[in-house]
């Protein structure tokens, strides 16, 4: 697996290079957000690790340019900040997952690997559930032939339920899959956004998709008018 690594602190870039080397990682290395970008844009990663505090153009300022250049690389986003808002405006930027120092190596390593499966997954095709289309890559969804205008948490959101179709997905799972195991985000975040989203999806339509597991948490109904215990 190839990793971009753009770190500009050289004790901790050290040791990603070390460990990441040590699990099999092909490791290349940026130093300031400029190169990053440029290297980024240049060749070809599985994953780019980015730092937020960087010289020359800061992670978030990278994010947005990669994106903007339609460079769909799973990114993990590392940094000190851990705040709710750093860690809400990484992910709608871009990023795909988000792990605050200090940090075990072994999770590092796990993230890695699940934001890179993620991508192979979603490929290039689209998911149609019902009346409900979903493009992963174009980040579009219709339903009923209708776009949705969706944010970027809100398709993720989506995205994850979808995919459980039928199934309840419990609210630890995602929280986990939308702000990280280490989101320090408040669960009422996950309300907001699945009101948010059922008021996009659900509302024009008589048929409700998204129901709630009490106790447990959401569902993504096919042929909605089941309740299977949802409500």
């Amino acid at each position: 697996m190839r990793i971009l690594i753009v770190e500009d602190e050289p004790r901790m870039l050290e040791l990603l290079c070390k460990g990441l080397y040590e699990h099999g990682f092909t490791v290349m290395t940026a130093v300031d957000g400029e190169t990053g970008l440029e290297t980024a844009t240049v060749h070809q990663f599985d994953a780019i690790v980015l730092d937020i505090g960087l010289p020359r153009m800061n992670g978030y300022d990278l994010m947005a340019e990669l994106r903007s250049r339609t460079r769909m690389t799973p990114v993990l986003m590392l940094t000190a900040r851990d705040t709710e808002d750093d860690i809400i405006r990484g992910l709608d930027l871009g990023a795909d997952d988000y792990l605050t120092k200090p940090f075990s190596f072994p999770e590092l390593v796990a993230r890695l690997h699940s934001i890179t499966r993620r991508h192979r997954e979603q490929g290039d095709g689209t998911i149609s559930i019902d009346d409900v289309v979903l493009n992963p890559m174009r980040r579009s969804a219709t339903r009923n032939g209708e776009s949705l205008n969706l944010t970027r948490l809100e398709f993720m959101l989506l995205m994850c339920l979808a995919r459980r179709t039928g199934q309840c997905v419990p609210r630890q799972e995602l929280m986990r899959s939308l702000w990280g195991s280490e989101h320090g985000v408040g669960p009422s975040a996950l309300d907001v956004l699945i009101n948010s989203l059922r008021a996009k999806i659900d509302a024009p339509h008589r048929n409700k998709l998204i129901g709630t597991v009490r106790g447990l948490g959401y569902i993504f109904r096919h042929n909605a008018g089941v309740e299977e215990k949802a409500s």
